[in-house]
Parts: C-alpha cells; structure tokens; sequence
C-alpha cells in the first residue's frame, strides 16, 4: 500500500500497468521488427555483393559485355549439385566422384561457350570465379528465404536465431566477394599454399601432366627419391590428386605420403602459424582423400602432413603476407620428414589446395609472390579509402575498427 501513498501513486500504477501488461506484448513485436528490418538491410547487402561479383565475372570475359552475356551469367548462378544416396554407403565415394567430374565438365563447357576466345589459363580463372559467385549467390538466396520468412509467419523465436548468425554471414559474404574477384583475376589466395610451397621446391625438375590438371615433378632430397605434387598453374585448379597418387603408387614401392595444405585456425590462433600431423590434410567433397586413405591402409605407409593455419575467410581472400612469410619454414620441416623417413621407397609431397595465380616452379612462385604483395597494397589503398567514407560516429566509437585491423 505505501507504493501507492503520496502525489505519484498515478504515476506508479500506470508504470506497472505498463511494465507488466503493456511490455510484454510490445516486446515480441519490437523484436519482430527489428529482426524484419536486420534482415531486409543485409539482404539488400548481400544482392549489392551479389551483383558486384556477376561484373566481376562478366568483365573478365569483356569490358563491354552484351546484355546476352550479362544474362548467360545470371541463369548459370542457379547451377545446382544434387547430393548422391547415401542410404547404402557402399560405393559412395565413386557417385560423388562421378557428380565432382561432371560438374567439372558443365562449369568447363559453359566457360568455353562463354569465352572461346580466352586461353586456357583465364578459362580455369573464370570457371573458379563463377565458383565464388555462385556461393555467394546461394548465401543471398538463403538469407533472402529467412528475412520473407519471419515476415511471413511473424515468428520472433526464428527472428532472433538468425539474428545472432547474421554478423558471420556478413563476413563470409563480403570474403567471398573479395574472393570472388581474387579467382577470377587469378591472384593467390591464403588457400594456395600448398601449391605455392610444392612449386618454390620444383626448381629445373621436368614436369609430367600425370593426370588431368595434375602435375609431378621428380627429384633428390636429401637423398630420397621425391615426387612434387601440385594442380596445374597460374590458372585456377585444383587438380586430380588422389588418381595421381594413385598412379605413382603403381610404378613403384611407397615409403610415405606427405600432404602440405591450408586449415582453419581456432580464434585467437596467429594466421600463419605451422603445425605438423599425421592424416591427409585435403579438404572438398572427400574423393581425393578417399583415395589417398585407402592406398596408404593398402600399403601400409604413413601419412603425414603440414599445415598453414588461417580463418576461413583469408582462405579465400588474397594470400596474406604472413602466410607467404611461413613457406621457407613449411619447406624446412618437409625436409626434415624427409630426412628422418626410414621406410624404404619413394616419397610423395602433395601442394594441395587451389593453385590460382601461382605457376609450377620455383621461378613462377617468386613472379606469384610479387603479384601477391601488389595485390595486398591495393586492398589495403581500398580499406584505408573505406576508412575515410565512414561516418563520423563510427570513427568516434571505432566501429569496425577491429574488423579492418584483423
């Protein structure tokens, strides 16, 4: 009672028929709204990207292209690959190979359709390209569903949920942009390292196409016969690397398998940082590191492996300097695995990852790294310029800050 004695007691009754039957119906909504107008500001985001990347695509093929061309690009962004029965697992590994190679094939006809004129390399570069741009088509599409969604049903639970995921898939997004114009352009990326690793160790060793868009190079170190391994550059590929294997196996005894690769780091973890193990270190659909397990099971070798650790996003954005920084280092302990193998036969150093922008030997790399640094000068002249367009409450709080600096 003594919350309702003296001049404000009006004032105290309408604040808890506010707080207690007021906001909790007001609450929901404003919710609702806020996540509604979350969703329709990044899907407008994302359809800007979206269309940054089509250009992007279009403008390699030419810097004037026909409305035909324009609209060639915009129907091959709803390519799809319909996922094999998994039911009865048996067999599994040759549907997806067999679904990976034929999407090879549609993504290699359409390029050639599109650009007849382009030499082979620029061809892989804007088949990679179209790759990028199609993810980040998906991603705008997905987005798009779940913002009609929630209008639709006005569900604030759902609302929320993706709310919370909207900041990583804005990040995503925006490095499969950048990404996008890096494989089109065919500037390395943080996931070329292993390609760039295998092919600073080929110096005047002759190359052998072994099989399709895979490269080998034979050669002596530290007194062991070594076969280099990496997709066929400067065009985008990635490469045939369990087949090859497969191949080398054949003409002789194995004695180990040594895969070099890109892989997630943890948050917080240092981009660049290198860390030794055993296993295959390929990432994709599976089918190469099928064939590489069951051969290594088969023989009974090891199989061991050298990563470079960076986020999903520089993997494909321009290759870092941090990350090129780490290839003297990843040699060195390839070298010393080498060294300390007792197992009698040849060895085998797999560069896997895509080998966009970087050529196949040691001299090709060295051209790749100053194509990189380049690279890594006009996107820090972008962001710098980014910098200065911001608002100058951003600039105040530091919003985004971060983000730049990382």
């Amino acid at each position: 009672m003594a919350l309702f004695d003296g001049a404000d007691s009006i004032t105290n009754l309408i604040f808890i028929i506010f707080f207690f039957g007021v906001f909790p119906l007001l609450y929901p909504r404003l919710q609702l709204m806020q996540a509604i107008f979350k969703f329709e500001q990044i899907s407008r985001t994302l359809d800007g990207y979206t269309s940054q990347a089509k250009k992007i695509v279009a403008r390699k093929i030419s810097k004037n292209p026909s409305p035909e061309v324009r609209e060639k690009i915009n129907n091959f962004m709803e390519f799809y690959v319909i996922e094999p029965v998994a039911l009865d697992p048996f067999g599994i590994v040759k549907k997806v190979e067999h679904l990976v190679n034929l999407s090879d094939k549609r993504f290699k006809y359409f390029a050639q359709t599109l650009a007849p004129q382009m030499d082979e390399e620029s061809k892989a570069n804007l088949i990679m390209g179209l790759t990028g741009a199609i993810s980040l088509n998906q991603i705008t599409k997905i987005v798009r569903h779940f913002s009609e969604l929630v209008k639709k049903t006005k569900n604030w639970q759902l609302g929320q949920i993706l709310l919370f995921q909207i900041a990583l898939v804005e990040r995503v997004a925006k490095s499969l942009l950048i990404g996008t114009e890096s494989l089109t352009n065919g500037w390395p990326i943080g996931d070329s390292i292993g390609p760039f690793v295998v092919a600073n160790m080929v110096e005047n060793e002759k190359l052998e196409e072994i099989e399709e868009d895979t490269l080998v190079a034979r050669k002596k170190i530290k007194g062991r016969d070594v076969f280099l391994m990496k997709a066929r550059g400067p065009g985008g590929r990635l490469g045939r690397l369990g087949k090859a294997v497969e191949k080398i196996a054949k003409t002789g005894s194995l004695a180990k398998i040594i895969t070099v690769d890109a892989a997630a780091k943890l948050e917080g973890e240092k981009t660049g940082s290198v860390a030794e193990g055993v296993g295959v270190a390929i990432g994709g659909p599976g089918v190469d590191r099928t064939y590489i397990e069951n051969l290594a099971t088969k023989l009974e070798i090891p199989l061991d492996s050298v990563i470079v650790k960076m986020s999903g996003e520089e993997a494909i954005e321009p290759i870092k300097k941090e990350v090129i920084e780490t290839v003297p280092k990843v040699i060195q302990l390839i070298e010393s695995n080498i060294e300390r193998t007792k197992e009698k036969g040849k060895i085998i150093v797999v560069g896997v990852g895509n080998t966009g922008g970087v050529g196949n030997n040691k001299k090709a790399a060295h051209e790749a790294e100053e194509q990189a640094r380049k690279v890594l000068g006009m996107v820090k002249i972008r962001k710098d310029e980014e910098i200065k367009r911001r608002h100058w409450y951003q600039k105040l709080f530091g919003v985004g800050k971060k983000k730049e600096q990382d």
